[in-house]
């Protein structure tokens, strides 16, 4: 099994397609085989999905991404993870005793997140009440 992991100076990069490189690992016999990093290939459309299927990755793992990118994975037959946080080394743990299909959970790059990456979105009563029916 070969699985891809947006990475950010050893932790899983909360923006996949923001990571500065990508580490893949190969797991045999529920060990770890081999572990690769590469750079980024750079982030135009479809360019990293087709870049971690040419690597043979089953799986994307990262801590966030957004529809289309989740979309283009997909049409690769590339299961995504998102969601995961911590450093590569607990995730590959975490991969070895069998949680990688559970390991993940909503990504992290959603509306309101990718706190420190671009301007923050100022919420206001009204994005709250999207009738504007006043109590």
């Amino acid at each position: 099994m070969k699985i891809a992991i947006s990475t950010e100076s050893n932790q899983v990069s909360a923006h996949f397609g923001r990571a500065p490189t990508f580490t893949f690992i190969t797991i045999e016999n529920d060990k770890l085989v081999k572990r690769e990093e590469f750079s980024n290939p750079g982030h135009t459309i479809g360019s990293i999905p087709e870049f971690v299927n040419k690597h043979g990755a089953e799986y994307m793992i990262a801590g966030g991404m957004g529809h289309r990118a989740m979309a283009f994975f997909e049409q690769y037959g590339i299961n995504v993870i998102v969601g995961v946080q911590g450093t590569i080394d607990n995730v590959i743990e975490k991969i070895l005793d069998g949680q990688i299909k559970t390991m993940g959970g909503e990504s992290l790059c959603a509306p309101g997140g990718g706190k420190g990456y671009g301007v923050e979105k100022i919420h206001t009563e009204a994005d709250n009440n999207h009738e504007h029916h006043h109590h």
